[in-house]
């Protein structure tokens, strides 16, 4: 049914999406699907890396990780913005595209007050693609 899964992934925040990290290794070994990791990052340095050319080094390292504990095929897409911010949606949606995912799974937060002014990224990816997404919230404390 999926062959291609796209996760977006922040490498600074590893640790909140440690959930939504074993749904993808799931679904991946149950339908024997690749996970894509995607990325949208500044060309600046930034706290994880300090060129593009290293974040995507760390990613393909992250992703190699991946596969090795879950044992799935793996591959990485990283996009560069000006401002990742204001366009980390819209890229996610290209990536979708780009990387020929036929299923999204990301992490999310619990819902907020603060979303009716600003909705989450998974939402909006849902909204503007025709791939399946699944969100993925973190347990309830």
């Amino acid at each position: 049914m999926y062959h291609r899964i796209m996760f977006p992934v922040d490498l600074a925040h590893l640790g909140v999406l440690e959930r939504a990290l074993q749904v993808s290794a799931d679904m991946a070994a149950h339908y024997k699907a690749e996970v894509c990791y995607v990325s949208v990052i500044a060309g600046t340095p930034g706290q994880v890396a300090r060129s593009p050319a290293e974040y995507e080094q760390k990613l393909k390292a992250f992703s190699e990780e991946q596969r090795q504990r879950h044992g799935q095929r793996v591959s990485t897409k990283v996009y560069i913005s000006a401002d990742p911010v204001a366009d980390v949606d819209d890229l996610l949606v290209k990536a979708a595209d780009e990387v020929g995912a036929d299923l999204v799974i990301m992490g999310t937060h619990l819902p907020r007050k603060v979303d009716a002014i600003m909705p989450s990224h998974g939402g909006k990816v849902a909204r503007q693609t025709d791939v399946s997404v699944f969100l993925v919230r973190p347990p309830r404390a």
